[in-house]
């Protein structure tokens, strides 16, 4: 029925893929591989898209990416056909490789809070890749990450909290940490339930400074 709809099956595996994944980029033969259709199938269908205006392309890396086009006048009324959620909602892992990557995280420990940002969803100002809070084997995440690394082949750069500094982090607004929160963001797992919210100025003296390690992949200069 879609096919007769949207005029092909490559178009409406196309449209399917972006409209679910709509803060992440892919680039051609990650597209092909992930809709099961030929190169030039896909070619011809990512043009015709792109002079609809539902997706748009960029370059980086010497790649061209393509992602949906949020600014699309029928964007939300699209994503609601093929995703059969509201707009609005936060994006969540439903591709097979994130749910692979949520089984690989938490073989690494108990995580309350995990993310794809940064690199994953094109947005520099997250200032890390992924993002865990939990109490995690660091030695584990780290060979995950590296193997992460080798499977896409470019460098992803992490970070580990544990819950209790996220909370303190949280309470205080640290600047890091907010703007890994307000950042685009893919939601691999969340189980807090509810959010914490920043504390009021006058309470930050009344806050226990704590002393635990956050591990960053340090940006190579």
């Amino acid at each position: 029925m879609f096919e007769s709809l949207f005029g092909s099956k490559t178009r409406v595996k196309l449209l399917s893929l972006f409209l679910n994944n709509p803060n992440r980029p892919f680039y051609v033969r990650e597209i092909t591989r992930k809709v099961d259709e030929q190169i030039n199938s896909v070619r011809r269908e990512l043009s015709n898209l792109l002079a609809i205006g539902i997706v748009r392309s960029d370059s980086n890396n010497n790649r061209l990416y393509y992602e949906v086009n949020q600014e699309y006048q029928f964007y939300a009324p699209l994503r609601a056909i093929f995703t059969n959620v509201a707009a609005s909602e936060p994006e969540l892992a439903d591709t097979k490789e994130d749910i692979e990557l949520v089984k690989r995280l938490r073989s690494t420990g108990n995580i309350k809070l995990a993310f794809e940002t940064g690199s994953f969803v094109r947005d520099p100002s997250a200032g890390t890749d992924l993002f865990i809070m939990g109490d995690v084997n660091r030695a584990r995440v780290a060979k995950l990450v590296s193997e992460l690394e080798e499977e896409m082949g470019r460098e992803i750069y992490f970070t580990i909290m544990t819950p209790e500094d996220f909370t303190y982090r949280q309470r205080l607004n640290d600047r890091f940490l907010s703007g890994v929160m307000d950042a685009k963001k893919i939601m691999l797992i969340d189980e807090t339930h509810s959010k914490v919210k920043p504390a009021p100025a006058a309470l930050k003296d009344d806050i226990a400074e704590v002393s635990v390690p956050v591990e960053i992949k340090p940006n190579k200069q």
